[in-house]
């Protein structure tokens, strides 16, 4: 199957896979759950089921088992967003081509949607078995939690507050985005390998060097495209960081620097997963879309 079919497949996977694991809008409170298929189903890239479904190929998962994962992971990126557009945050409007959650529903609503989204994909990971070993299944949990709290996304996401209208040096950068973007977009990766046979030692390491590295890179490409591409073209609001006056890697390095580490980003993901050979392919092939990536 040639990559863009993959990807198509594995996409429409996972809208099938979450429109089963959401709970169903019908059920009481009714409210709460539309909101939550809202924030979650038709739209977005799923870069991390796409992620998460690679590196499980690579260590020999099954796609059932891929799916409960990667649905995890898409839940607590979701709630993100219903968080981060709220008033109190970046305020925004508009989020895949559609009103954001809080503009649909209301802020208490959208609130409570990334609480429970939270909640509903700790649920999936303990309510299905993912790995042949209970033990490795409690070190997923583990590796969600983590990605997802302060030390990770959530404290990212304490940083990126904190810069608003100053300027951060390239280091201070790094970190916030290895946290607020990074840390989930590792965890799917290697969530989607866990699903499968357990690596070598060696194996693991270079997995995770490319799962850190591909993580940076997805978020300096966001900061190319924020300053270069349209609201239309992104489906959501463009260069909103420079107005809000956020640190990103064009504003701290420039257009031109930022392409630059984007490029040799994805050089050294390349580099990190070259001995796994055919088995790398997808992985391969989604860093490579990330970094030519217009939307």
């Amino acid at each position: 199957m040639d990559f863009k079919s993959w990807m198509t497949a594995v996409q429409q996977r996972t809208e099938h896979a979450l429109e089963r694991l959401l709970p169903q809008a019908a059920t009481p409170p009714r409210r709460l759950h539309d909101a939550m298929r809202y924030a979650v189903l038709g739209g977005g890239k799923r870069v991390r089921p796409l992620l998460c479904h690679a590196a499980g190929e690579l260590a020999g998962a099954t796609a059932e088992r891929l799916d409960v994962a990667a649905c995890a992971v898409e839940m607590i990126h979701a709630y993100s967003l219903a968080h981060d557009d709220l008033p109190c945050m970046d305020d925004d409007v508009l989020r895949r081509g559609k009103p954001t959650c809080h503009v649909e529903y209301d802020e208490p609503t959208a609130l409570l949607v990334g609480d429970a989204l939270q909640s509903q994909a700790f649920l999936l990971l303990a309510s299905h078995q993912l790995a042949d070993d209970p033990r490795h299944q409690i070190d997923m949990l583990r590796l969600l939690a983590e990605a997802a709290g302060s030390r990770g996304m959530a404290g990212g996401q304490m940083i990126d507050v904190a810069a608003t209208g100053r300027r951060l040096e390239r280091d201070e950068l790094e970190l916030m985005h290895e946290l607020k973007t990074g840390a989930l977009i590792r965890a799917a990766i290697l969530l989607g390998a866990q699903c499968g046979s357990p690596l070598a030692e060696a194996e693991a390491a270079r997995l995770d060097l490319f799962a850190r590295r591909v993580g940076l890179l997805f978020q300096v490409v966001d900061d190319i495209l924020d300053a270069e591409a349209s609201t239309a073209t992104l489906g959501k609001t463009a260069g909103k960081d420079a107005a809000q006056g956020k640190p990103t890697y064009v504003s701290v390095i420039g257009l031109d620097g930022a392409r630059q580490m984007a490029a040799a980003l994805r050089g050294e993901a390349r580099e990190a997963i070259e001995a796994f050979g055919p088995r790398g392919r997808r992985l391969h092939e989604l860093a490579h879309f990330i970094v030519t990536r217009t939307f």
